[in-house]
């Protein structure tokens, strides 16, 4: 360990073995280090389910359940675009060689007490049972329009400024009232608030095309989930780092962060030893006096025998139950997979759902999600602080993740890496350089 590094990583989750691998790809020397003994650090993948158990305080499991070892059990479940930004990191960084995915067999969203499909393209928005038949083809009229819209081509644009126009704009110019809006926002757009429709409705019209494009795929769903839980994600990760020179020490104590007198990061001590470095990239844990409590986020992972009700026994499911359909800030997200993707015992569902939390009885907040999955055999509860950096790391080449948040995709996830990527390197990352394989790939990838 005593020796001088360019990068110094903190933490094992899957931000920071993203990092890693994309630091150890551009030829820096990369020391990955974590204090647990496993990978994943919050976003681990807990197996066997004795040990799920006994991590919530809870008796053993009984027969019941099945093999303890047929279980991996995701602390914080999220689904990856198929076309999104994960999968590209994947496929440049090479890290699908040691991955193997299925495709989440359903897409919903919550209207009025029940659940429905999300209509991405002309056939579903005129077959759908969320909206009437003027909706319908007010809804109908503007997939059409996003999916012909180009920026660069203005004949394109019909009568909307993109320069200009915001997105509540772009929905008044159809005339799509405020249901078809929030399942639009929230369900394809991914919106995790209202504050969007303020905004420039380029954006909006970008994310809905990266659903649309990500369920072209694979058909069924626009999300892809990897087998055996996303513990696998920033294995592959290290696994790649390795290759490529870093050197990784699980179970090691980070005693101090030393810090010169010029504020830049010195390097790390654990015990009398002392690794050097340039740079250093970590999870909010390891820097407490750097970060900022923004909110907290509840979880609730649930162990069913059953698939959920009326998604046509789907063996895997996202469903998203926008804001104001239960009179909430935030949106509610409820994921499901199953054995289906050797993460359960036969003809068991690990299902959670989440929120970011708003009142002082947060487990009353999801009841909604926990509604749709009942009867519930077992089900655990967490409620996590969200931390954000107050330290962007200019100065201190001190470079911090923010916490994972309530959301059931990876696409913020992203975002925040490919941030912290161009803070510490001074560069963007251009994924115009990725080139998406397609071929017959089926059902998995």
């Amino acid at each position: 360990m005593d020796e001088e590094y360019d990068a110094i990583v903190l933490g094992t989750g899957l931000k920071e073995c993203i990092l890693s691998g994309m630091l150890s790809v551009s030829g820096k020397k990369v020391l990955h280090i974590d204090r647990n003994k496993y990978y994943g650090g919050e976003s681990a993948s807990i197996t066997p389910l004795e040990e799920l158990f006994e991590r919530f305080g809870a008796d053993k499991p009984g027969e019941v359940f099945g093999r303890g070892r047929d279980w991996n059990v995701d602390l914080i479940p999220k689904f990856l675009m198929a076309n999104g930004l994960l999968v590209k990191l994947l496929i440049h960084t090479g890290v699908t060689r040691y991955l193997e995915f299925k495709s989440i067999e359903g897409s919903y969203v919550y209207k009025g007490n029940k659940i429905s499909k999300v209509p991405v393209d002309q056939k579903e928005a005129l077959s759908s049972d969320l909206m009437g038949m003027f909706e319908k083809r007010r809804f109908r009229n503007f997939l059409v329009f996003v999916q012909d819209f180009n920026e660069e081509n203005s004949s394109t644009w019909k009568d909307f400024d993109p320069t200009t126009g915001t997105a509540q704009q772009l929905y008044d110019m159809f005339g799509l009232d405020k249901n078809t809006q929030d399942f639009t926002g929230h369900a394809l757009a991914l919106y995790r608030d209202d504050e969007y429709l303020s905004e420039l409705a380029t954006t909006m019209i970008r994310r809905i095309k990266l659903y649309s494009d990500s369920l072209a795929r694979y058909g069924k769903s626009p999300y892809l989930y990897p087998l055996y839980g996303l513990g696998e994600l920033p294995q592959g990760f290290a696994r790649l780092s390795a290759i490529y020179g870093g050197t990784y020490m699980l179970d090691k104590p980070i005693d101090e962060i030393v810090v010169g007198d010029n504020g830049k990061i010195v390097g790390v001590r654990s015990g009398t030893e002392i690794a050097k470095c340039k740079q250093i990239y970590c999870d909010p844990s390891y820097v407490p006096d750097r970060v900022r409590k923004k909110a907290q986020v509840i979880r609730c992972i649930c162990l069913l025998d059953h698939p959920i009700a009326n998604t046509k026994d789907a063996l895997s499911t996202q469903i998203i139950i926008p804001q104001k359909q239960v009179g909430r800030k935030s949106d509610i997200y409820v994921s499901v997979v199953s054995y289906h993707h050797q993460v359960a015992a036969k003809g068991w569902f690990v299902a959670m759902v989440s929120t970011t939390v708003e009142t002082d009885n947060p487990e009353g907040e999801i009841n909604p999600g926990l509604a749709l999955l009942a009867p519930i055999a077992k089900k655990f509860v967490t409620i996590s602080d969200y931390f954000e950096p107050t330290d962007k790391g200019l100065d201190s080449q001190i470079f911090i993740s923010e916490s994972y948040d309530a959301t059931t995709h990876f696409e913020t996830t992203c975002l925040d890496v490919l941030d912290i990527f161009k803070r510490g390197t001074g560069e963007e990352f251009d994924f115009s350089k990725i080139k998406l394989e397609t071929g017959d790939e089926g059902e998995d990838k």
